[in-house]
């Protein structure tokens, strides 16, 4: 049997990574946190993952790509470990990490506004003022009521 079909319980650490397109040593690290349980190991000493890692990797995978934290990530593995988990629960935890979302987003609306209005009062000539390198040194951005930000 090639490597592409080779039994879930027979999976070495290179066939997980193929599976789930996640970097080895990104796995590594993932069982290094405990975010992946260590997997059993052969007679021989060699790792071997099943079914249930290629789950857990790809849950923990599409977490990451939502943006949680790992330790939001630890917490709902801990929750659904347990068996004791509810939609409410977890409900709440992502609509916490949607306002997290929401205002990560505000403040990179606030950060293109700034940009925006600074390069273009850039001259683009060939001189050594410059309104981005000004607001830069001037620190941080005021905030306005308006649209989020003062005027430089």
């Amino acid at each position: 049997m090639s490597d592409d079909h080779a039994n879930a319980s027979e999976m070495k650490r290179s066939d997980l990574a193929r599976l789930t397109g996640c970097n080895l040593e990104t796995i590594r690290y993932y069982e290094k946190v405990g975010l992946l349980p260590d997997p059993p190991r052969s007679s021989a000493g060699h790792r071997r993952y099943g079914d249930a890692h290629v789950e857990r990797l790809n849950f923990v995978m599409r977490a990451r790509e939502l943006g949680f934290t790992m330790e939001e990530i630890r917490e709902l593995l801990s929750l659904v470990d347990r068996g004791s988990h509810t939609c409410a629960e977890i409900e709440r935890m992502g609509s916490h990490h949607l306002d997290v979302v929401r205002a990560k987003i505000r403040d990179l609306q606030a950060i293109e506004i700034v940009l925006d209005r600074t390069i273009a009062r850039c001259t683009g000539e060939e001189t050594p003022d410059c309104p981005l390198l000004e607001v830069l040194i001037k620190g941080p951005i005021k905030r306005e009521k308006d649209d989020g930000l003062s005027e430089y």
